[in-house]
Order: structure tokens, then sequence, then C-alpha cells
């Protein structure tokens, strides 16, 4: 990271949205509610400026990268986000929430509420996506928010900032409560030393992004890891269920973080694998099977498809359609490679022993854990929290989907009548 000081113009743009920042807390929640629902109508309106924005971005990408499909806005991906925002606007506000409250013996009265955590940046890759989610979240929960995306969206982005400043104008609220950087790598740089300007980081996407943010980074950052996902094919397991969960979680879009990677089959389970895995080759889903699914697997799966396993096999993120399968003994073996393998992202177990089953809860350290389910349910909206800024993979402050309870910090309330503390 270079060591030449802070460009005046970004320290320009982060002193604007500071300052807007503090004019959040005297909006109504009915009015942010007003201007999200504004919002969402405009962006159902916009629906084919955007689409046409986000063409210019995807003109530039080769369609066979990984991002790509990250990348790309479809009708149907503009009304699920337009959704979001609507079941955004119908969660309660997650601020001034009293946390505990205590009378002291001297009659002084404490009270912990719920605050914004401030102004909050985001640094991602190609999900023009998240500039919606992020704004409709950091608004709801009384924050504002610095944006950072990657230059292979750029289009889209400044396309959806436009749309969403044009609202807040309509609205007389200033348009600084959100703001998009260019996307050059100096505003990264910039962005990632703002203190004493923001105060929190979350960066969105590969793991070189998020190891360069947690490097370089001065101010606190909220990791949103990659995702390396494994489910665990028990030795007692619903074979049909376990088709449909591991199709779902492999194939349903395999360019997210919640997408399957590793497929761990106990050797009891060897014999059903062919049927297991066969609705993957209709999705042309490339195997890299170990030793003896590879050779259950021959002749049974599109050789075309099925490949040897090497160490590179594991422990990958592939956001594409491939998949390794790794055979175990016993549950122990399996719990050993998920140890090691694990981003600690999202991780399921199929099976029909509930004994089973709740070791995995209690053993596995993952921010989601699944039984007899697909991961593709790790997700702020399918959780229920309307919608979500990432996946903190982290401990601290927050873990898993983050949405509206996650972005704010709390503080303590001390109304006295003329209390001193003695000498």
């Amino acid at each position: 990271m270079s060591n030449e000081p802070r460009s005046l113009a970004y320290d320009s743009t982060f002193k604007r949205v500071n300052n807007a920042s503090r004019e959040l807390a005297n909006i109504k929640e009915d009015t942010i509610n007003h201007i999200l629902l504004a919002v969402a109508d405009e962006a159902e309106k916009s629906t084919f400026f955007l689409l046409a924005e986000n063409q210019k971005d995807l003109d530039r990408m080769d369609n066979t990268n990984p991002k790509y499909d990250r990348l790309k806005l479809t009708e149907e991906r503009i009304r699920a986000i337009v959704a979001d925002i609507r079941n955004v606007v119908k969660l309660p506000s997650p601020l001034g929430k009293i946390l505990v409250t205590n009378e002291l013996p001297n009659k002084l009265k404490i009270s912990k509420i719920t605050v914004p955590l401030g102004v909050i940046g985001i640094i991602y890759e190609a999900r023009p996506n998240v500039t919606f989610d992020v704004f409709s979240l950091c608004i709801k929960s009384g924050n504002a928010c610095i944006l950072k995306g990657g230059s292979d969206a750029q289009y889209s982005n400044v396309a959806i900032i436009s749309l969403i400043k044009k609202i807040l104008i309509s609205f007389s609220i200033n348009p600084s409560i959100v703001d998009l950087l260019p996307s050059e790598r100096g505003a990264t740089e910039a962005l990632l030393t703002a203190r004493g300007y923001v105060d929190v980081i979350i960066p969105r996407g590969s793991q070189n992004l998020i190891d360069f943010v947690t490097q370089n980074a001065k101010i606190p950052v909220i990791e949103t890891g990659a995702g390396i996902v494994h489910t665990y094919l028990d030795e007692v397991a619903n074979i049909t269920k376990a088709r449909e969960i591991i199709n779902n979680a492999k194939t349903r879009r395999v360019s997210v973080c919640n997408a399957l990677d590793c497929l761990i089959v106990h050797k009891k389970q060897l014999a059903h694998l062919p049927e297991v895995v066969a609705p993957l080759a209709k999705s042309n889903v490339v195997i890299y099977a170990d030793e003896p699914s590879h050779k259950v697997l021959t002749g049974k799966y599109p050789s075309e498809l099925l490949q040897p396993a090497t160490d590179e096999s594991y422990g990958t993120e592939f956001l594409s359609y491939k998949m390794s399968i790794k055979t175990v003994n016993d549950f122990d073996e399996a719990l050993n490679h998920i140890y090691r393998y694990s981003s600690k992202h999202s991780e399921a177990i199929i099976s029909e022993n509930p004994e089973n089953i709740e070791r995995f809860f209690n053993e596995v350290d993952a921010a989601a854990l699944f039984s007899n389910t697909s991961t593709a349910f790790t997700d702020g909206a399918q959780f229920g929290l309307g919608a979500e800024i990432g996946i903190s993979t982290q401990k601290l402050h927050a873990r898993g989907p983050m949405a509206l309870a996650e972005l704010t910090s709390y503080k303590w309330i001390v109304r006295g009548d003329g209390q001193v503390r003695p000498k």
C-alpha cells in the first residue's frame, strides 16, 4: 500500500459524508420508510435504464469469468432487489432500543440504548445489487455510507447511486448520506485510512480483496469472508433429500459465497453417490473426485466432467460449476476435514441421525450451520432480516448475515438529579 499522503479530494468527500451522517439522527423513521419505498419504485420504473448501464459493464467482461454472474442484472434480479428494499421498510427500526435499564442506590438512572455505527465504508467487487442493499440497510439503521465498487461495475453503480440521490433530493435529504468513490485503486487506499471520518469498513468480495483490506485498514474492519462451503453426507441419510439439497447448494447460483464447494461422503454412501450427483451433470458441473469416489463415478458420471482430485481441489472457493468430493471413513474424519479447510462461513450435514446432527452443530465452527437443507439459505433476506450488508465470518460484533441490528452499536445514558461522586 502506498505511503503517499491521502488526496485532499478524498478527504473532502469523507468530511462531507461524515457531516451528513449527523443529519440522519433527525430524520423520522416514517420519512426513511417513504424514501426507501420511493427508491424501490424508481428502481422498478428504471429497470431498462439499469439493465442498459449494466450491459456496458458486462460487455467489458469475459462471460466465462466467475464474476460475470455476480455482475449481471436481469429483470428478475431487479424485482428481487426491489422486494428486498420493501421488506426492509416493513422491519422495525433497530435504533433507540433499550438494552439495559437500572436505577442505582444513589438514584442515578442508567440505560443502554442502540445507536448507529456512524459512517460505514463498503468495498466490494462486481455486485451492483450491493449498492441498493447497503443504502437501504444503512439509512434504515441511521448510518451514512461510502461505497467503493470495482471498476468492473462502474456503469451499474453510477446509475444506481444517481437514482438514489435523485430520490433523496426530492425528499430534501442531504444526498451526501451516501456517496460512491471513483473505481480507481487510490480511492480504496484512501478509504482504508480515513480515520476520524469513517467508523468501520466492510469488504465484500474475493479472499484477496478481504486480505488486502484487513492488512491495510487503519480503522476497524468487519470481515465478510469468502465461503469455502462443505456438505457432509452422513452414514445414515435420506438419498432423495440429498440429491435435491446438493444440486440446489451447488447449482442454484454458483458465483455466490454460500454455494457448495466440497461434498464430503461417508464411505458407506459411496454406492449411492452416482444417484446423488446425477442432477449435477445437467448443469455441466465438473467434479474433482478423490480416488474412492472417482472409482465409483467412473462410467456413471460424464467422463468429460469427472476429474481426479488434487490437493488444490480442497479449500477452494470455486465460484463456478465445479465441486470436489472427499470420502471419509467416519464422522470424526468428516469433522476434521471441515476443520482443516473451512472458511467458517456455511457448513451442512445431511443425516437422519439426531446425535450426529447435534454433534455437528456443537463442534463445527462456522457462522451458519445447516442440517438436511441447502447452504443456499445463508442470506439475510432468507433469514427474515429483510436484506443483508454481508455475511460476517468473524466473531466480534457480528457473525453470519448482517442486517439492521448488526449495523448498530450502543451508548449509555445516565440521568441524574444533582448527584456527585464521593471523594
